[in-house]
């Protein structure tokens, strides 16, 4: 990548208050802790996108590394968007050797369907068979018995 940019999967080098500040004021992630965003590096297979030692995005991968992953909390920083960086990103993503060979890949999006497209992703072939339980603004419900 031009301009020293680099992509690691070394979860040691990963900024979690710049995560978690970028995702707590997020359209899918909007008020999550800290912690909960903490736990869910530790489980995830996780890609950071670097200039130097500075953190300029993310990606993370949930996945059982045989026939499913899902895609998460993908994003590049303002001051570094325009530079290619999102498809370097889904490229280091997709081409990941404990990703190879998956039957399914899930991701949910608002905005970003033309990044995606370009590596395969669509709508659902069959929509009435995959059901969900969402639940809306879970970090701000105050849990039964608190």
């Amino acid at each position: 990548m031009k301009d020293a940019y680099y992509i690691s999967t070394d979860s040691a080098l990963l900024d979690v208050p710049l995560i978690h500040s970028f995702l707590s004021k997020s359209y899918w992630a909007r008020d999550i802790p800290q912690s909960i965003v903490r736990n869910s590096i530790d489980h995830s297979l996780c890609f950071g996108v670097f200039l130097g030692a500075e953190q300029v995005g993310f990606a993370r991968v949930v996945s059982d590394y045989s026939t499913f992953a899902y895609l998460a909390d993908v994003f590049i920083l303002d001051a570094h968007r325009g530079k290619g960086l999102s498809k370097k990103l889904m490229e280091a993503v997709m081409g990941h050797p404990s990703l190879q060979g998956l039957r399914r890949w899930m991701l949910a999006t608002a905005d970003a369907h033309g990044l995606y497209r370009q590596f395969g992703f669509g709508s659902l072939q069959k929509p009435e068979r995959i059901m969900e339980i969402l639940q809306v603004n879970p970090y701000t419900i105050t849990p039964h018995g608190s």
